[in-house]
């Protein structure tokens, strides 16, 4: 597979004038319908791999394994050049640099690292963040597990919700002394809160749940910000479909009868079919 190109149309991202909304993708047809439809790029979250991989909440119960396994059949089914979302690393400093390694192998564009203490320690009932001087520790073991410097790296710190913005942007600048390609903050949710931030940072800025004042793209492109998120909702609504395709079969409502089904032609689209019909007739006879 090339990771190159799709690894250098999402640095063109970063290092671009306009924030975009990135497609939330969870398997490999719901990356080929992103790509299909024109998402510049894809977003893996960790809160949907456990979902989708597990059928579990997002409670840090996924392994590392299981996650890199999934990103890779993402994106062996398409060009889409996709981020993950790869929580703490899964461990330590040591555990963050296998993490790297192990998700650049799967053909990933972009990846975060956070530095929010997890999985939940013993005894706590609300998030915390681990030392500064830890987070470092963990940006400069992503860095040194990254053999293809076009893997973009972002440092994640959901700080501003849990201990304050002057807090955010101490570690959003320590991130950005060590040498991530960017900054992603989660829990941003004013236009002051953005200002002071960019203001204070030089690095392209990837925002997550954007709403509100928030989702104006020319003033978040004018403020850095290069990426945004907008929710996981595909995940929700393919549960909610399915769901309710079972429960009308349930019911006794017929195949042919059945609402918000895909036609044939779009489930040829999305699987390929034509690709796998030409290699037919020229490989089989």
């Amino acid at each position: 597979m090339n990771w190159t190109d799709r690894r250098q149309r999402f640095r063109a991202v970063l290092n671009g004038s306009r924030c975009v909304h990135p497609g939330s993708v969870y398997d490999a047809i719901s990356a080929r319908i992103a790509e299909d439809i024109g998402f510049e790029l894809g977003m893996f979250a960790g809160s949907v791999a456990s979902m989708a991989v597990l059928g579990a909440p997002d409670l840090i119960v996924l392994t590392l394994s299981e996650f890199a396994d999934q990103a890779y059949r993402i994106n062996r089914a398409g060009n889409l050049p996709l981020m993950v979302d790869a929580d703490h690393g899964y461990g330590n400093a040591l555990s963050v640099k296998r993490t790297v390694e192990e998700l650049e192998t799967a053909g990933i564009a972009g990846m975060s690292i956070e530095d929010t203490d997890l999985p939940n320690p013993f005894g706590t009932t609300k998030p915390r963040l681990v030392s500064i001087a830890e987070g470092v520790g963990k940006m400069k073991a992503a860095l040194a597990g990254r053999q293809d410097p076009l893997l973009s790296i972002a440092g994640r710190t959901s700080a501003i919700q849990i201990t304050g913005l002057d807090d955010a942007i101490a570690r959003g600048k320590a991130y950005e002394a060590v040498g991530v390609d960017a900054l992603f903050f989660v829990g941003i949710k004013t236009r002051a809160e953005l200002d002071a931030i960019s203001a204070a940072t030089t690095l392209p800025i990837i925002m997550g749940g954007v709403s509100g004042d928030l989702t104006d793209l020319d003033y978040l492109s004018a403020r850095r910000v290069r990426i945004a998120l907008q929710g996981h909702q595909p995940f929700a609504a393919a549960v909610k479909a399915v769901h309710d395709t079972l429960q009308a079969l349930r019911d006794g409502v017929q195949p042919g009868k059945l609402k918000g089904v895909a036609d044939a032609e779009m489930m040829k689209r999305v699987t390929r079919e034509a690709d796998y019909t030409k290699a037919t007739k020229e490989w089989l006879g």
